[in-house]
């Protein structure tokens, strides 16, 4: 069903149940020669490296005759990667600097220093502030050559934040500090890369978080559970980020007081695990057990977004789990179903045409090939 600005609701869903998949061979093998896989990759973004110039609070490296300051109380590992000339360094009481190969301080001798010429104080920002459940604090790729190449996935709000099936990377020659505070205590990933070591086992990792860099790096009532897995189930996984919903939005709202945007759309729609509301388009799929995710996610990249008239149009597709009916205040009963969601760059009162006209072939996709996908709603909002 499309529900639009105007008030028109129009059915989109056919029967399906007597059709078969009828996908072109060269398609599936096309598809298995790449390698399908639910890999995910979520990078971490800020670090409290020396060299970093937003680390500090004239957004430049400190120079040799500035007087270096580090408040006494801040908690901190900071990666140095170069060598440098100092005068005056205040350090913190708890902190640890990590030197790379030929990394260092020296006392300034006084020579000539182009563009240092006066002193100034130079402090370090602090990093007590960075939540591992902000959401604006990750990047995520379907691989680490698309991570190299920052070819970012888009996804719903609790789905930027690492999942429970993801693989974790702190980059390497990168020191850090994030508040690991969760709902329910537990941080449940495939993976982690800190310093450029992989852990892959909880012992590993529980005897690393026991090291003081670990103590400086990590705060907050948390821990990791490693499963060294990926999604068993090939129509996909929920993410497994629900119980913090609220820490998530809280996270990303916070310098904006708790408000969401204002969606520039009549009938502003919010796809399940998502914190606001999107003008754009969803779509609600139910599916067999023959249903995988990943292959069809790679048709709709290859049969649609691929195609130079739908540039512009971003998707996220994924399984989600929404609450139906209520006893009471609270849920009785769940469904679980595959969300696909449509953002395109349209602006004005063509926001979101373009995704729902996308939504409206993708649904006649279904329709023409087959009963594994069979469409429960599609919403619109212009």
């Amino acid at each position: 069903m499309v529900q639009s600005s105007l008030g028109e609701q129009k059915r989109l869903s056919v029967q399906l149940h007597t059709c078969e998949m009828k996908f072109p061979l060269l398609f599936f093998v096309f598809l298995y020669l790449l390698g399908i896989s639910s890999a995910v990759y979520k990078q971490w973004i800020p670090n409290t490296n020396f060299e970093h110039i937003s680390n500090w609070d004239q957004d430049r490296v400190p120079c040799a005759r500035d007087v270096i300051l580090f408040d006494s109380n801040e908690v901190v590992s900071v990666f140095v990667q170069s060598s440098h000339s100092l005068t005056n360094m205040y350090m913190p009481l708890n902190g640890e600097f990590i030197m790379a190969p030929g990394a260092g301080f020296a006392a300034f001798d006084g020579s000539s220093n182009p563009g240092c010429e006066t002193a100034s104080r130079a402090t370090f920002s602090t990093a007590q502030n960075y939540q591992w459940y902000d959401p604006t604090l990750w990047h995520g790729a379907t691989s680490l050559e698309n991570l190299d190449q920052e070819k970012y996935i888009f996804s719903v709000d609790e789905e930027r934040v690492p999942c429970q099936y993801d693989d974790v990377i702190f980059p390497p020659e990168t020191s850090f500090r994030v508040n690991i505070a969760s709902s329910e205590q537990m941080i449940q990933l495939r993976s982690i890369s800190i310093m450029g070591q992989k852990f892959t086992s909880d012992n590993r990792l529980e005897e690393y978080m026991q090291s003081p860099s670990a103590q400086l790096q990590f705060h907050g009532q948390g821990t990791f559970r490693l499963s060294n897995v990926r999604c068993p189930d090939k129509s996909g996984c929920e993410c497994g980020n629900t119980a913090d919903h609220d820490r998530i939005c809280a996270a990303l709202l916070q310098n904006s007081g708790n408000q969401c945007p204002v969606a520039t759309c009549k009938d502003p729609l919010k796809p399940v695990g998502h914190c606001c509301e999107i003008c754009g388009a969803i779509i609600s799929l139910e599916y067999s057990s023959n249903f995988d995710i990943e292959l069809y996610r790679d048709r709709i990249l290859h049969t649609f977004l691929n195609l130079p008239k739908n540039a512009g149009i971003q998707m996220a597709i994924s399984k989600v789990n929404e609450p139906q009916g209520f006893l009471g205040n609270a849920p009785h009963s769940s469904v679980s179903f595959v969300q696909i969601v449509l953002l395109d760059n349209k602006t004005g009162s063509q926001i979101g045409t373009h995704a729902e006209q996308l939504a409206k072939d993708i649904m006649g996709d279904i329709a023409e090939h087959g009963n594994d996908f069979i469409p429960l709603l599609v919403q619109r909002l212009v």
